[in-house]
């Protein structure tokens, strides 16, 4: 079904919180959109499908294989399955996370 979807009004920032609602679900993929307050994050851990994060708001750290890397709003960043890494919100911070299932 074709949908018209405002990503910074999609989801909204809450007070020393990480928020995140699925777009879409398929057993190919997901698309999740995020809001994390300042200093909030996730920590170190894997997936088993590679991820890109597209940074639709603030400034987050996000750490690859003990790499960090500083991302602002309008950047992209590919992580590759199964690298342990972690997420920081610098400033209140958006993104949407696409995972491809292969």
């Amino acid at each position: 079904m074709a949908k018209k979807i405002s990503l910074n009004s999609s989801i909204n920032y809450q007070e020393g919180s990480v928020v995140s609602r699925e777009i879409i679900n398929k057993k190919t993929g997901t698309v999740t959109v995020f809001a994390f307050d300042k200093s909030q994050g996730l920590s170190e851990h894997t997936a088993p499908y590679d991820a890109l994060v597209l940074v639709t708001d603030g400034d987050a750290e996000i750490t690859v294989l003990g790499k960090t890397y500083v991302l602002k709003s309008g950047e992209m960043f590919l992580m590759p399955a199964n690298n342990p890494h972690s997420i920081k919100a610098l400033t209140p911070f958006k993104m949407i996370l696409v995972m491809i299932k292969s």
